[in-house]
């Protein structure tokens, strides 16, 4: 594993922490620039910017009218655009989503006219958008918030400032969530305030680093492996794999997990930065490439798809989460290529809306309205519970009319078209693209908290 150098560490940890609040700023000063906590629109405002407004306005409503959470959750999407943009260009991932050719930060800089971006970042983190499957909607409001040039300039200056050996490590991405939230929780610490809905994250994010995530799951999911496979070349790299002193895995073999590795399923419930998600998704594909004489190719989609989910309470995360995870694939094949969208999905966005436009989505199908019902009722205080709701055992709320005894009956490939269609549906209320996205998100996290796994 390529880990930061102290040095390295402690110049990432002082541009992070300068980027939030360069970010910050400037996001604060584009979104008082529409007049986004205005009563009314600001008349100077063309019909684009309305939009953008009306779009920006929703995901206030849906953060409960937290003004200081909608600007941090803007400056962190500016941020991660041109951090991740970074990251794939010096693993030279960076990909013109038209031609599927690497470009360089060079390259994106002679694009920006002709793209009509204006300049070489901006083009670079509309790249990133657009060839990161399920992390970034470029129909997200935040996404669109365009800042000031000399905000913009500021955020590209500290990425400038970060040698390239910065986003070569391995371990950079966790660190980076980590420093981003230092300022906020010492904030929240000193405070002494009780500690609920946003203020977790911060407080409770901790990067674990790679001896700790190696040495747990080894013994768990490895000695599983040497169990099955004592003679498998795989072994000779798990070096904090114990055995006894019959050579046997001396945490057990798990002999009641399923017999064979496409069957064994990974759940990282607080899985922040990705962590024990990257580094189990190395050992599953490798373990189903030999088990099943498939290629790196497909035993990594395969472990996309059927083998590795995660699930966090902080949306940031999730994003880092699958941007670590794929760039993980894309490095092991030393080439991008479009992924299976990770298994990874908030579990802390709280239900706002009113349970009526909820319930609109089902389209007149009583039973998907009553799950859509349920869903409203169970992911309420989800900012604070998390992956704590448990949908299989919420008893206290089952249907009295017995149409729907628990989430089982909902056929959710059903449903999930129904918040699709509304998402993408052409109107002139963006906040109704907030909304649906919103709902799909909860049901995502509800389906994955709803299965059992190994």
């Amino acid at each position: 594993m390529r880990a930061l150098s102290s040095p390295l560490r402690r110049q990432l940890e002082l541009a992070v922490l300068a980027a939030r609040l360069a970010s910050e700023s400037a996001c604060r000063a584009a979104i008082e620039g529409l007049g986004v906590f205005a009563d009314r629109r600001p008349e100077h405002l063309d019909a684009d910017q309305a939009r953008l407004r009306n779009g920006l306005r929703a995901k206030w409503r849906q953060l409960n009218g937290g003004r200081e959470l909608l600007v941090a959750e803007c400056a962190y999407e500016q941020w991660n655009r041109l951090l991740f943009a970074r990251f794939l260009a010096e693993n030279n991932l960076l990909l013109h989503p038209r031609y599927k050719v690497p470009v360089s930060l060079a390259d994106c800089e002679e694009l920006a006219a002709e793209l009509g971006e204006p300049d070489g970042w901006s083009v670079a983190a509309r790249f990133a958008a657009e060839i990161l499957p399920g992390i970034f909607r470029l129909d997200d409001p935040s996404v669109q918030l365009r800042l000031a040039p000399e905000g913009r300039h500021a955020l590209e200056q500290i990425l400038v400032g970060l040698p390239a050996e910065v986003f070569l490590a391995d371990d950079a991405l966790g660190w980076v969530y980590q420093f981003w939230q230092k300022d906020k929780k010492d904030e929240i610490e000193t405070s002494e305030r009780k500690i609920g809905g946003a203020d977790i994250g911060p407080v409770t994010q901790l990067f674990t680093e790679n001896y700790m995530v190696r040495f747990l799951l080894e013994n768990s999911l490895g000695a599983w492996w040497a169990g099955r496979h004592p003679d498998s070349p795989l072994l000779e790299g798990f070096e904090y794999l114990r055995f006894d002193d019959e050579g046997k895995p001396a945490s057990g073999s798990f002999d009641d997990w399923p017999k064979e590795v496409a069957n064994v399923t990974v759940m990282d419930p607080c899985c922040g930065s990705g962590h024990f998600l990257v580094e189990a998704f190395s050992m599953l594909w490798q373990m189903r490439a030999e088990e099943e004489g498939l290629s790196l190719v497909d035993a990594q989609d395969a472990v996309l798809r059927d083998n590795l989910f995660g699930l966090e309470l902080d949306a940031r995360c999730v994003q880092i989460a699958m941007f670590a995870v794929a760039l993980k694939a894309w490095s092991a094949n030393e080439s991008w290529r479009q992924l299976p969208v990770p298994n990874i999905a908030c579990s802390g966005i709280p239900v706002t809306a009113p349970v009526e436009e909820w319930k609109a989505l089902a389209s007149g199908d009583e039973r998907l309205e009553k799950a859509l019902v349920r869903l409203h009722i169970l992911f309420r205080d989800a900012d604070t519970l998390g992956s704590l709701i448990d949908p299989k055992r919420a008893t206290e709320i089952s249907d009295p009319t017995e149409l729907q005894r628990s989430f089982d009956d909902v056929d959710w490939d059903e449903l999930l078209p129904a918040l699709e269609k509304a998402r993408t549906r052409e109107t002139d209320d963006p906040a109704l693209a907030v909304f649906a996205t919103d709902v799909t998100t909860t049901w995502r996290s509800a389906d994955f908290l709803s299965r059992s796994y190994t």
